[in-house]
């Protein structure tokens, strides 16, 4: 795995994987149930990346809208991919609502809704309570 996809806390944080891209949960989640979006690939080019890749990118983020339109019910989702201080081609996918969404005693306010998202303002999550927050997505992408 390349250095971004490790930075994000592969393999703890997987929560799907596919042949060219993985799903990570974001340890700082701005909204509830944000994700990693990352290539498999060493190329820090979008348009680098193998045809093979943004073929699959289709079925990839298929399964991520089911998945959070189950966990979170968004109201819009965001992709951004933004490569300024990671340099591996991923997306930061945001799931985006309205007021707030409560999981495990924790509230989750979208703080930019209905505008860009605020990704300072983020729950930090690590250790036993990230693990079952991977766990808990991970559920959402089994079916």
């Amino acid at each position: 795995m390349n250095a971004t996809i490790e930075k994000f806390g592969w393999p703890a944080s997987l929560v799907a994987e596919f042949a060219h891209w993985v799903v990570l949960a974001r340890p700082a989640q701005p909204t509830l149930g944000s994700l990693v979006l990352a290539a498999r690939s060493e190329a820090t080019a979008f348009g680098d990346l193998p045809s093979e890749a943004h073929a699959e990118l289709k079925i990839v983020t298929t399964a991520i809208e089911a998945a959070l339109g189950e966990a979170v019910a968004y109201s819009r989702l965001n992709y951004l991919m933004l490569m300024m201080v990671d340099p591996h081609v991923h997306f930061h996918v945001i799931p985006r609502y309205e007021g707030a969404r409560e999981w495990q005693g924790r509230e989750f306010v979208d703080c930019g809704w209905p505008k860009v998202p605020d990704l300072g303002h983020a729950v930090a999550l690590e250790g036993e309570d990230l693990d079952a927050l991977v766990a808990w997505l991970k559920g959402y992408f089994a079916g």
